[in-house]
């Protein structure tokens, strides 16, 4: 049995957070060569003998042979040219070809393709099959799915899929620049952290200290092994594999993104759909993350140097705030009104809580010691290396805080005064 599955099944005991952590993935499988037993697995796994595979021309390729393991399957294919952006078209698309079917869907890729597999098979309640061709991203087992709808990015409650396979020499064979953003959405994890242990202090929301061990415990493996990222080398590929899968399923046991992004991600997020209208193509969902999240902890750190701080009630331009959003703006103002996330926050406790605060900051590698590290896995690390204009990049770090009903740090930045 694989370390994931130990894992998996260690979590169904009883959880002093009182939550029963459960997930739909049944088998995970990592090892080299397993694209010639992808329809062994699938059998041995139930799933029917109609599936649709769906994939964009680069993921295919990289999957050569998968075909060929499938025979004795009716194989139905959807396969996209370029999928980068996963919209809500590519959902309706999926659900459409698996309706009334006695089908199930086999995802050959990483995020863009899987997302809106994701999405279809669940609102369909068919079997999904991931078969991972980078280590480029930590949402192979995620049951959320992030969906560009009507040019506004949500996550919505999806399904983890009920089988995972990573081969090896795949993973290791792929381009370095999806290595390098694989690390950069792993380190994002500490922010994560950082958002909702203050969220879980100030508001009360649920937090359980397992789930938050076991995501640390993933991206401090990954840490260790910086320097390894971008080699092609199996064992690594599926070390580094395994770190992503199991951010995925800490996810899935909590039914939300809490234990692996933050502010960092929706920093992101609002990046990619302010610039979707004007044609522009996003970076790879971790270059960005990464860069964020270097941003974000540089500015956790600076707050954290102050030994007291005064706090007070939000005061939001929510006029400014809607004229960013422009055509997102409703969906924006829905998010904020009539309650708003940080109603529940009394800046009294804010104050009281500083200590703790800061020590919750502190509790995660600093900016410089993640900065060295996603340096030695050829991360991109400025904001120049993402080609973005510094003005408009700190543009979507003073709005994004708004684009998710969801307490981090950076939204508390307006009622914190050092």
């Amino acid at each position: 049995m694989s370390e994931i599955m130990n894992i998996i099944n260690e979590f169904k005991k009883e959880c002093p957070c009182g939550a029963v952590h459960a997930t739909a993935v049944s088998d995970v499988r990592i090892g080299s060569g397993l694209v010639a037993f992808v329809g062994d697995i699938l059998k041995e796994n139930g799933f029917p003998e109609n599936i649709l595979l769906v994939a964009d021309k680069n993921t295919i390729e990289a999957a050569r042979g998968i075909r060929e393991s499938l025979s004795g399957f009716i194989v139905t294919e959807k396969i996209y040219d370029f999928l980068r952006v996963a919209d809500m078209k590519h959902v309706e698309e999926i659900e459409e070809m698996i309706k009334g079917k006695d089908i199930a869907v086999l995802s050959v890729g990483t995020g863009s393709v899987n997302d809106p597999s994701r999405l279809a098979a669940a609102r369909q309640d068919k079997k999904l099959c991931i078969f991972a061709t980078a280590p480029s991203m930590d949402g192979f087992a995620s049951d959320s799915s992030p969906i560009v709808k009507d040019g506004f990015k949500s996550s919505y409650p999806a399904k983890s899929p009920e089988v995972i396979i990573g081969d090896t020499k795949i993973l290791a064979a792929a381009p370095s620049y999806l290595k390098s953003s694989g690390f950069g959405d792993m380190i994002a994890k500490y922010v994560g952290l950082i958002d909702w242990r203050i969220s879980s202090l100030l508001t009360g929301e649920y937090y359980c200290e397992r789930v938050a061990a076991l995501t640390k415990k993933a991206v401090d493996t990954l840490m260790d092994m910086a320097h390894l990222v971008t080699v092609n080398d199996e064992e690594t590929a599926g070390k580094i594999f395994e770190s992503l899968l199991m951010t995925g399923i800490a996810m899935s046991f909590t039914k939300n993104s809490r234990p692996a992004s933050g502010s960092e991600h929706i920093i992101a997020h609002l990046i990619e759909c302010l610039q979707l209208p004007s044609g522009i193509i996003p970076n790879y969902h971790g270059e960005d993350v990464g860069v964020c999240t270097l941003e974000m902890l540089k500015f956790y750190n600076e707050l954290a140097e102050n030994e007291t701080v005064s706090a007070e009630r939000e005061n939001v331009d929510w006029e400014k705030v809607f004229e960013v959003y422009g055509d997102m703006a409703e969906d924006v103002r829905s998010l904020n009104f009539p309650d708003n996330i940080t109603d529940a926050v009394d800046p009294n406790d804010i104050e009281k809580h500083w200590s703790e605060i800061r020590d919750i900051i502190r509790s995660v590698p600093s900016f410089e010691v993640c900065k060295a590290a996603m340096i030695k896995a050829g991360c991109k690390i400025t904001v120049e290396d993402i080609e973005k204009d510094r003005e408009y990049f700190d543009l979507c770090v003073k709005y994004s805080p708004y684009m998710r009903k969801r307490l981090t740090l950076l939204r508390l930045k307006d009622m914190i005064k050092v």
